[in-house]
Order: C-alpha cells, then structure tokens, then sequence
C-alpha cells in the first residue's frame, strides 16, 4: 500500500508536540510492514537546525529526506502564522504526485495544508481519512478563528473524509456526539515506541545531572506549557503534599508566551522554588533519562483526546496521576494510576497516597506493563491496515 500522511509539523521539530512522535512511529511501523510511506510537512525551519540526525537534500517542492525508510517532503514556507503555514508548492505536489498514493491520512486540524491537498484528493478519487487529534472542538486559543475554518475551508474537507480516526472512547463520543455519522467514525489508540534497554548506568543519570537524590521522590511532569496542561495546578498541589522534601521537575517548551514566567513565581511564591526544577524541552535520550529516574508521572490537563506523554511513562514502568478528562484514562484507572480531578487538593492527596502507600505503589507499577502492552504501535498498526482496506474497499465499490 503507498500511504500519505500530511501533518503540519513533522520530525525534527519535536517541540510541536506529541503529533511530532506520534506520526513518526505509526510511519515506522507501517514501514516495519511492507507499506510505502511519504509524509508531507511544511518546513519550519530546516536551515536553522543544528545537529540533527536527518540528511536532507533540495527537491522541487522544498526539501526531502529519507530515514528508517520513510520519505519526508518538507514543503517551502512562504508565511507562518502560529502554527499555520503558506506552502504554495503544495498545488504542484498534488498535480504531479497525489496520483501514485492508493490513501492520505490527515493529522489535525486548522491548517492550510488538509484543506488543500483533500481538494485534490477529492479530484482524483483518492479517499482519505482525517485524524483531528482532539483539534475537532475548538479549545485553548483563536476559538472563532477556528470555528471561522469549520465553516469555510474545513467544512468540505471534514464532511469528505472517508473514516474520522478518534484515538480514545472520549474522542470518539465527542465525534458522535458533534454529528459525525456513526459509520465513519473508528478508534485506535495512540501507541509508544519500545522502551531502550534500562541497564545500571542508565538508572540515575537524570538525578545526578540536577543534584537530586535517590532518597527524594522525583515528580514530572512532561508536556508542552500551556494552562490547560495544569502544571501551575501542580506546582499547588506540589507545595501542599510535599511540604519539606521531594522534588518536581516541570519539563516542555513554552506554549503560551508569560506562562513559563508564571509557572516560576508561583514557585517562589508558594516556598517550593529551590526543590522545582523548569528543565526546558526534554527529547529522545534526555526525556528517556527523565521517565527511567522519575517516581510518579503527573498530567491534571483540562482536556487531551488521549494524553501520550502519560502513555509513554507508562511503557518505562512510572505509574500517573491524570484527570479524567485525558482519553488515556480508561486504561490507566486502577491499573497503571489514579484518575483524580485536576484541582489542588485531588491532586495533593493523590501524590501522598501513591508515594506513602508501598502496596498501592508497587500494584500500579506493575499493571503499567499490562496497559503498556495494549498500546504497541505494531499491535496497532495492523488495527490501522484493516481500516485502511475497509476504506479502498469501499472506495472500489463506490466507483
């Protein structure tokens, strides 16, 4: 099968979040089994990008690269808004290529880039699948911009795809729930890549490289810094639970401009900043360093269609707290974590009740390998091929 995927960001911009990873892993395992993979991205910046391990090389449409066997054409930017970007060679893309792909699965929403290659794909009887990423609400910021889109440029593209791919059952009843018909909506979770051997000297380099003791309770938190992510909930609940000792690492890129400064003064302003430690952005082997040295993971966001840093401390054996309202928390709730609501006093009493209680602690770690196991990306790659055949079948039939 030739499979294209359009994302907005793609690999090596990581501090675009979880699509990032996300969409580089499915890539790689659909690769593993025998599919030709192209993704299509716009450059944000390739020039400017030091010691990357990724060759890339001019072509007609920008640049390309090639890595554990997926192509990756990387669109010229003419402007960028945010998050949205003006990539006219896109149209000449679509002309001279879109015809030798057999699908096109989308990522997100509130772009330029699915609204104008679904144009095409609509031309040439390509069928596609849309992937909105927990983006079908509008949340956070530009909510009438992007209820603006909805009704302009998004709407043939939203009503023509094929299947919608919710990634947890709360995405999936908001997808219900907002009109989309029953028959194209399916779910599959979001999945991790396999954890690195953890041998003794991996264990601790996280600890030693910030002066944290193996005798302190390390809680992280890991995601990009906005507040519906709920890190200043945290730092609250930080402060209550852990009066004298223990430290919280708070790591991700800043995502709203003045947070980060935020987040820093409550600190200081609760007495917990010289035991919160603000890391930056945290990838690859650093963030693998964080997960392996970390006790307790912790995410209170307000909404995330499935929550997949959460997932990835699962896979490293580091039992979470989340809210309910993370798409993950079906699986987590008594197995591999606490579900609690994402306000101070939850959230304080959930940290205690993990730390203090052994038995407790010790049930949750090991039912992270049980959830962990339910979320291997070939295990839910061959979940995403049947969807993929039900969609050329009836794509076939259709003609």
């Amino acid at each position: 099968m030739r499979i294209l995927k359009v994302v907005q960001a793609y690999y090596p911009f990581q501090e675009k979040g979880g699509p990032v990873v996300k969409v580089r892993s499915i890539s790689r395992a659909l690769t593993r089994h025998g599919h030709l993979v192209t993704v299509l991205s716009a450059d944000l910046g390739l020039a400017s990008r030091e010691n990357i391990k990724l060759t890339v090389e001019p072509c007609r449409w920008g640049w390309r690269a090639e890595q554990d066997g997926i192509e990756a054409i990387y669109l010229t930017t003419w402007g960028a808004y945010r998050s949205l970007t003006v990539n006219p060679s896109v149209i000449e893309f679509c002309r001279s290529s879109l015809r030798e792909f057999d699908l096109v699965h989308f990522y997100g929403l509130y772009d330029l880039l699915g609204p104008g290659v679904s144009f095409f794909c609509r031309r040439y009887d390509i069928p596609y699948l849309i992937e909105p990423m927990g983006m079908n609400r509008p949340i956070d910021r530009s909510i009438e911009m992007k209820r603006l889109w909805h009704r302009t440029i998004g709407n043939g593209f939203w009503k023509n795809a094929s299947r919608i791919v919710a990634t947890s059952e709360l995405e999936q009843q908001e997808l219900l729930e907002d009109g989309v018909p029953h028959h194209k909506v399916v779910m599959r979770y979001n999945g991790v890549d396999s954890v690195p051997e953890i041998t003794a000297s991996s264990c601790g380099s996280f600890r030693n490289r910030y002066g944290i003791s193996k005798k302190e309770s390390l809680i992280l938190f890991l995601s990009r810094l906005v507040p519906r992510k709920g890190a200043d909930t945290l730092i609250q609940a930080f402060a209550q639970a852990f009066r004298d000792s223990g430290r919280l690492v708070i790591a991700g890129p800043e995502g709203e401009r003045g947070y980060l400064a935020f987040l820093k003064t409550s600190a200081i302003t609760l007495g917990v900043d010289d035991r919160v430690l603000f890391t930056g952005p945290l990838y690859d082997a650093e963030k693998n360093a964080a997960f392996i040295d970390a006790d307790v993971f912790v995410l209170p966001s307000g909404y995330e269609n499935f929550a997949n840093v959460a997932a990835e401390a699962i896979s490293f054996g580091v039992p979470v707290i989340i809210s309910p309202f993370c798409g993950i928390s079906s699986l987590v709730a008594g197995q591999a974590g606490l579900v609690v609501l994402p306000d101070k006093n939850s959230l304080a009493a959930a940290l205690r009740r993990l730390i203090d209680d052994n038995s407790l602690y010790e049930r949750m770690k090991g039912g992270c390998k049980e959830v962990a196991s339910q979320l291997n990306w070939d295990r839910l790659t061959l979940q995403m091929e049947s969807y993929y055949n039900d969609v050329l079948v009836s794509n076939h039939v259709k003609d």
